[in-house]
């Protein structure tokens, strides 16, 4: 079952990103290794980026709360309060929204670069109506892959899927969930029915 629709890029400070996180339930090993306690080198508050292409937006990301630290091996930036990522199409279209309770953005001194998003990961894919749930999501800059290894629920107009561990492309066009179980398919559906995208529809709605 190929599953939830288009995941987007993020950036930060204008450059693509990726979401990563170490382990399920929040609970990471690496961000342990980091002292927390420091203070840090800037605070924004109600943080808010904007990517165009072409004049065209690309990405929209926003958070109440972004810190950034230093140290000698590498710099960080931390979403203490979540944050949420909406990506859209090549024609400006709102396509994909995705929203953690966490996040932070490691930028080694190596060039090496990682985003990490944790607990209650949301992504939802607007114009086929699909959501997948999870705790953790990783992503694999370098491959353009996404990948977790913990438990993941998967919802679309199709039926409803659930496993531990899943991997795509970046932009989740070839989603595949590992090690499902209880999961369930809608054998028929009506041929003639009309998904309307009513976050970019323009124009009168049909009547119900």
């Amino acid at each position: 079952m190929k599953r939830p629709g288009h995941i987007l890029k993020m950036i930060a400070t204008a450059a693509a990103v990726a979401f990563v996180v170490y382990s399920c339930k929040g609970k990471l090993a690496e961000a342990e290794a980091i002292n927390l306690g420091e203070t840090p080198v800037q605070k924004v508050d109600d943080m808010f980026i904007v990517q165009t292409e072409n004049s065209i937006i690309q990405l929209r990301a926003e958070a109440p709360l972004m810190e950034r630290y230093e140290n000698d091996s590498l710099s960080y930036e931390l979403f203490p309060k979540g944050i949420s990522v909406f990506g859209y199409t090549e024609e400006g279209l709102l396509e994909t929204e995705i929203l953690a309770d966490n996040a932070r953005h490691l930028k080694y001194k190596d060039g090496r670069e990682t985003w990490e998003a944790f607990g209650n990961v949301v992504v939802k894919n607007l114009m086929n109506q699909e959501t997948m749930e999870t705790d953790t999501l990783y992503w694999d800059q370098k491959n353009e892959r996404i990948y977790t290894h913990c438990y993941v629920r998967m919802y679309s107009p199709d039926g409803f899927a659930q496993g531990y561990g899943m991997e795509s492309d970046q932009r989740a066009r070839d989603t595949e969930l590992f090690n499902p179980f209880n999961n369930y398919a809608i054998m028929s559906q009506d041929s003639t029915k009309v998904v309307i995208d009513s976050v970019n529809f323009i124009g009168p709605l049909l009547k119900k």
